[in-house]
């Protein structure tokens, strides 16, 4: 059996988060008052399904996904206000997505996650001088 990509859905809570994963027909779940807590969580329940087949698995191995609730809320660096100024969005309509006000369409959703993922990009080729 060749060791399974994972995939983990993280979604803010009311309380703290919770974290899903769908890995060859097992359900894995937990939750945490922290992300930090919950990726501790989540890789030990992981592993702990994947015991009697020799798999064990670090954190950089699996793909988190976030509700955007959940991804503001840990990135909190990532400033709300800039964004939507980037990438052309209301200010207003960006926060109650955010909030979990106001749920975005399947376009605005990737719109949103292009000017992320295009800052990430710019980020990661910043140098500074010596």
């Amino acid at each position: 059996m060749k060791k399974p990509k994972i995939k983990v859905k993280v979604t803010k809570e009311d309380i703290g988060y919770s974290a899903t994963a769908l890995v060859n027909d097992n359900f894995i779940a937990t939750e945490a008052e922290t992300f930090e807590e919950l990726k501790e969580m989540i890789l030990e329940a992981i592993n702990l399904s994947f015991e009697d087949v020799g798999f064990i698995y670090v954190i950089d191995e699996m793909q988190f996904e976030y509700d955007l609730e959940s991804f503001f809320d840990f990135y909190k660096v990532i400033n709300a206000k800039a964004l939507s100024e980037r990438i052309g969005m209301n200010q207003s309509l960006l926060a109650q997505y955010i909030k979990g006000i106001k749920k975005p369409s399947v376009t605005q959703t990737k719109r949103i996650l292009q000017g992320v993922q295009q800052i990430g990009r710019e980020l990661s080729d910043v140098r500074f001088l010596l």
